[in-house]
């Protein structure tokens, strides 16, 4: 599924072990750090300038780790809409470069019941195009 489509999921549809649908994401490009730089406040020349980025020893730009973060905020808000949302923490595992595609990913950790509907846990990840996982989270979603 690609990020154009919101489709809300219902805690009455999942059990402990449902996967998620998907949330593929266009290529990164380095348009798109330039853009993510501005609004993050994060101006490091090793996400928008190849030349820097090879000083300290890469092969090239890397996004922020906090882009792919995003990305599975997004994910959420696009899961269970942003009332949803509990608790959202991440751990960022591998770098990101220009050209990857990204799709998020996750599956249903626990359902517990709450007085205003159930109380989930779930477990997140972006994954690049070679099936890497590179950003990995975990959630915690209130839905009806």
């Amino acid at each position: 599924m690609t990020d154009t489509v919101a489709t809300r999921i219902s805690a009455c549809e999942l059990s402990i072990g449902s996967a998620l649908p998907e949330l593929r994401k266009d290529a990164i490009t380095k348009v798109q750090l330039v853009k993510y730089a501005g609004a993050s406040g994060d101006y490091n020349l090793i996400h928008t300038d190849d030349e820097t980025a090879r000083r300290v020893g890469l092969d090239g730009v890397i996004a922020h780790g906090m882009l792919s973060m995003a990305f599975l905020g997004q994910y959420l808000c696009w899961l269970t809409g942003p009332e949803s949302i509990r608790r959202l923490g991440v751990r960022f595992v591998e770098m990101v470069r220009p050209g990857d595609v990204l799709t998020c990913r996750g599956r249903v950790k626990t359902v517990e019941p709450e007085a205003t509907g159930r109380r989930m846990t779930l477990e997140l990840w972006v994954e690049n195009q070679r099936a890497q996982q590179v950003t990995l989270g975990e959630a915690d979603v209130v839905t009806s």
